[in-house]
């Protein structure tokens, strides 16, 4: 079984990666932090997936956020899927959560404002990555 984490590189998403590595630790299991890429530079650049002088290409993002993943730590894997750059917000939680399915995970961590409790904003991707309606 895998711990999976949704990662955007945001201050949330690396909280909820090292929370997971503590508890993957605690009990030896693997981590491993998805993300859904979109074909966008100014979503890519807006999130902190580019320098301000590298030009927008997929592999180039997966390699920064590769980066960001293990400076927390570097045994975590990482993974994403590519999607258009008009993705609604309900493909991006559908492919986290096909990711986590993938991976096998037996918890999935999601850096959330409402984090410590499970709440469902209106505007929440992590209430919908969360949503078993498979």
């Amino acid at each position: 079984m895998t711990y999976v984490v949704a990662f955007d590189n945001s201050p949330l998403a690396k909280t909820a990666l090292r929370r997971a590595v503590e508890y993957a630790d605690a009990v030896g299991e693997e981590v491993v932090a998805v993300t859904a890429v979109q074909r966008d530079a100014a979503v890519a650049r807006k999130r902190g997936w580019l320098g301000g002088d590298e030009s927008f290409d997929v592999e180039t993002v997966a390699r920064n956020l590769t980066e960001a993943v293990t400076t927390i730590d570097p045994d975590v894997g990482f993974e994403y899927r590519t999607l258009d750059a008009y993705a609604p917000r309900g493909r991006v939680s559908r492919t986290v959560r096909e990711l986590a399915v993938e991976r096998d995970a037996s918890v999935v961590f999601v850096g959330s404002d409402n984090a410590g409790r499970m709440v469902g904003g209106l505007a929440s991707v992590g209430q919908n990555v969360s949503a078993d309606d498979r």
